[in-house]
C-alpha cells in the first residue's frame, strides 16, 4: 500500500475512529457556529488562555506583564489585544489605587468559554 505524502490530504476512510483531538476540534467549530460574534484570534486567545490560567492559580496579572509577552507580539499589538478582549467583554481591567498598576481578570463570560471548552473536551474523549 502506498503511503501518502506529507502534503496530501488524507482521505477518508469509512469506520476509522478521528482522534480525540480533531473530535474536539469539530465539537468547538460546531460551538462557534451555535454562537456566532467574533472569533477571537490566535494572540487572543493565547492572552485569555494566561488571564484564565494566572487566575485559576491564584496569581495577579497586569497589563504591564501581558504587553511584555514579546513571544505573542508587540507592546502595540497586545495592547489592542487586551482592548478587543475587554470590548467582547471577557477581561476587566482594574487600577490600583495610585492608578500606575491595571490588574487584569477574566470575566464570567471568559470562565463560561472555558467551561464551555471543557465540556467539548470532555464529550470527544468519551465518544474515543
Amino acid at each position: 500500500m502506498k503511503r501518502p505524502s506529507a502534503n496530501q490530504p488524507m482521505k477518508y476512510i469509512p469506520g476509522l475512529k478521528s482522534p480525540a483531538y480533531i473530535r474536539f476540534l469539530n465539537l468547538i467549530d460546531v460551538l462557534d457556529r451555535i454562537n456566532p460574534g467574533k472569533k477571537l484570534d490566535a494572540i487572543e486567545e493565547s492572552l485569555l488562555d494566561k488571564i484564565v490560567l494566572s487566575a485559576h492559580q491564584g496569581e495577579v496579572v497586569l497589563v504591564g506583564d501581558l504587553i511584555s509577552l514579546s513571544e505573542f507580539g508587540s507592546q502595540a499589538t497586545l495592547h489592542g489585544r487586551l482592548k478587543n478582549l475587554r470590548a467582547m467583554g471577557l477581561i476587566d481591567m482594574t487600577a490600583e489605587e495610585d492608578g500606575r498598576k491595571k490588574h487584569v481578570v477574566p470575566t464570567k463570560l471568559a470562565i463560561k468559554r472555558y467551561d464551555e471548552l471543557s465540556k467539548c473536551l470532555e464529550k470527544a474523549v468519551r465518544a474515543g
